[in-house]
């Protein structure tokens, strides 16, 4: 469907029969022993992350106009995905993810010790679930598929129904890449259907799945995934509302600064990031005000924006009414609907004492959209009451002013409630790099594990240890090294 106008499309794809994920797995589980010789996986890697940037004018076109995200958003998330495709390629050869450990034999030892040498192997065939706010980056080419490939993974996509034509795209570029680097193309396979992804987290060769959407949907998969006669690991990231907590200190020093950049996080992209900035503690009183003035101006001049899809543009304004209707709630910039294709980006206040009394649980849920909720609080102890309510989150941000008092116990109180704590900044924007952690407590995700950044190649790998075991039968990253 195109998002801007709400008319159907080309169909591109038919939904795939349970007997189409079989056979779909099965083509996959019949590559891993190609995917054995890293430098293989590294040229495949940057062959695919090369054919999309080569693509990258009918990539993005394709992307926009079934996802109305713009041309700049899409080509910024196209580089990051190729340059992901690199970062991986980098990891591999590498090798320090196989996390190589040797311990020669002690016969002194008590017990004695025997020679252990320990690495990690590839778990099998890897289900993805494509993401509906990052076509590229979290879809079908993106981080999962990206780090189960770098494991030496076979993957199975379940492309997202908001985005068929981009998903096809993409694998069809993975697959080319596939038989460049001397691969069986069907490493990477592509299914569509809701169904589907119910056959393809319950199948028999899949051994671990990758998923980002909404907490729902990933509980359901998750709980499947659990409920199989053999369990497999479910990395799924749902839902985060990305709580930040603002100084008193803070708002003198720069309120306005403060108001607007937080305006620009949490419209960004019409709200639709994951970590998007949907729930703010900022003090009451008079620079509490020019705080707050600054966000309502910098949101009421985002104008009318468009969602993925229809469904979700439904959900968003009957979520953002429901929040409105509750007791003390008010709204300085309303949020909803602009016409029958569009929505408006809003704020909501609230007096934290509501929230800390155990009230309006419902604004401490994650609303998909343009949308921020700001609690104001008159005391330290308001804000550790409501924080204490919070789920877990992707992020946690602290605005404090310099040598503020309260930032170590505030710091201290954010970091059990997400996997990224920022000082400062906002948290919209994921830099791909060796020590980023997107991941944190549920509902954030079902694991302690990350989807961006190089250790989110540990997912898909589980360790062995080769004991007592003869050099020529050892795997080469285990042998004893050459001598001189």
């Amino acid at each position: 469907m195109d998002p801007r106008s709400g008319k159907r499309r080309e169909q591109v794809a038919t939904e795939a029969t349970a007997a189409d994920v079989d056979r779909a797995v099965r083509a996959a589980h019949a590559t891993r022993e190609s995917l054995a010789d890293r430098a293989v996986r590294a040229a495949f890697l940057r062959a695919a992350a090369d054919l999309l940037d080569a693509s990258a004018e009918e990539v993005v076109a394709t992307a926009d106009a079934e996802t109305a995200l713009g041309a700049p958003r899409l080509t910024g998330e196209l580089a990051r995905t190729s340059a992901q495709l690199r970062a991986f390629a980098e990891v591999v050869e590498d090798g320090g993810y196989l996390d190589v450990r040797v311990d020669l034999p002690d016969p002194t030892a008590v017990p004695p010790r025997p020679d252990l040498r320990r690495w990690k192997i590839p778990l099998g065939v890897v289900a993805v679930y494509a993401a509906s706010n990052f076509p590229l980056a979290f879809s079908v080419p993106g981080g999962d598929t990206a780090s189960a490939l770098a494991a030496g993974c076979p993957v199975v996509v379940k492309a997202h129904p908001d985005h068929p034509a981009t998903s096809e795209l993409a694998a069809g570029l993975l697959r080319r890449a596939a038989a460049k680097a001397g691969l069986p193309e069907d490493v990477v396979v592509l299914v569509h259907g809701f169904d589907a992804g119910v056959e393809l987290v319950r199948h028999p060769l899949v051994a671990a799945a990758g998923f980002t959407g909404s907490v729902r949907g990933g509980r359901a998969l998750f709980d499947a995934a659990a409920a199989r006669p053999v369990p497999i690991p479910f990395h799924g990231e749902l839902g985060s509302l990305n709580p930040v907590v603002i100084t008193p200190g803070a708002v003198a020093e720069r309120a306005e600064e403060t108001g607007a950049g937080l305006a620009g996080s949490m419209t960004l992209g019409a709200g639709q990031f994951c970590t998007k900035p949907g729930f703010v503690l900022a003090p009451a009183g008079a620079d509490g005000d020019r705080f707050l003035a600054a966000l309502t101006e910098g949101v009421a001049q985002a104008g009318p924006a468009v969602l993925l899809d229809h469904r979700m543009r439904a959900a968003f304004v009957e979520g953002v009414t429901a929040r409105a209707a509750l007791d003390g709630v008010e709204a300085p910039v309303v949020p909803g609907a602009a016409d029958e294709h569009t929505v408006t980006a809003g704020v909501l206040t609230v007096d934290a004492a509501r929230l800390a009394d155990g009230g309006h649980e419902l604004l401490l849920e994650e609303c998909f959209g343009p949308v921020t909720v700001v609690a104001r609080y008159t005391d330290e102890a308001q804000v550790g009451a409501v924080l204490g309510r919070l789920p877990g989150n992707l992020t946690a941000t602290l605005h404090c002013a310099d040598d503020d008092p309260a930032a170590p116990g505030l710091l201290a109180a954010l970091t059990p409630l997400a996997g990224r704590v920022l000082v400062g900044g906002w948290p919209t924007g994921v830099a791909v790099a060796a020590a980023q952690h997107h991941g944190g407590p549920y509902p954030a995700t079902t694991s302690t594990s990350t989807s961006v950044g190089a250790t989110a190649i540990e997912r898909w790998l589980r360790p062995v240890t080769y004991q007592s075991t003869p050099q020529h039968l050892l795997p080469p990253e285990l042998r004893d090294a050459p001598r001189a």
